[in-house]
């Protein structure tokens, strides 16, 4: 009964070795079949080098054994969270294009019809003629209409421009169902190369 206490004791105190030398242990504990076939390997070939080449096929095999073993070390050990975080932030990652069809859809609807153009894509035409002015000239599109349009228009050819985006030549909801016909692609293309240069 004393053996059998004793057994039960021995085998309480391995398990708790064990335990408390599992996590470190654990994944080469593991890996000893395949360590094992590697330094059979290894030893097999630098046995086989000094045969044939001598000490400098020794030395070969033995260099060419620690640089394989470095590689493979380097690619089973955990990475720091630093190198992680950078590693997550570096990554590029594709991003969908939310939005990309509905202004397809804006434009296209632009330039079939003038009350599509006038509900959705002055409004936004307006907002970034209003930003180009204020960050490169300083000008308030809403309340110095006057410098706003000295400074977009250059010559006649962006007069005929002007009134696609100037506020004050918005169309009211009576107007915009008698005028079917929306802004033309060239127009448009016009347009935005403008607010582009501006």
């Amino acid at each position: 009964m004393a053996d059998v206490t004793t057994d039960r004791r021995s085998e309480t105190a391995a398990s708790a070795a064990g335990a408390a030398a599992g996590p470190a242990a654990g994944p080469w504990r593991e890996a000893a079949p395949e360590l094992a076939i590697a330094a059979v390997a290894v030893v097999a070939t630098a046995l086989a080098g000094g045969a044939v080449a001598g000490w400098p096929g020794l030395a070969a095999v033995a260099i060419g054994a620690a640089s394989i073993g470095l590689v493979v070390l380097r690619g089973l050990l955990p990475r720091s969270a630093a190198q992680s975080f950078r590693r997550a932030r570096d990554k590029q990652v594709a991003r969908p294009i939310f939005g990309y069809a509905q202004r397809r859809f804006v434009v296209a609807g632009s330039i079939a019809s003038r009350p599509v153009y006038e509900a959705d894509l002055r409004p936004l035409l307006e907002h970034l003629l209003a930003a180009r002015l204020a960050e490169k000239h300083g000008i308030n599109l809403y309340t110095d209409q006057a410098a706003a349009r000295r400074a977009f228009c250059r010559n006649r050819g962006d007069e005929a421009l002007w009134r696609w985006v100037d506020p004050a030549q918005s169309l009211s909801a009576a107007e915009r169902d008698k005028t079917r016909r929306g802004i033309s692609p060239r127009t448009l293309t016009r347009l935005v190369n403008r607010l582009e240069q501006l």
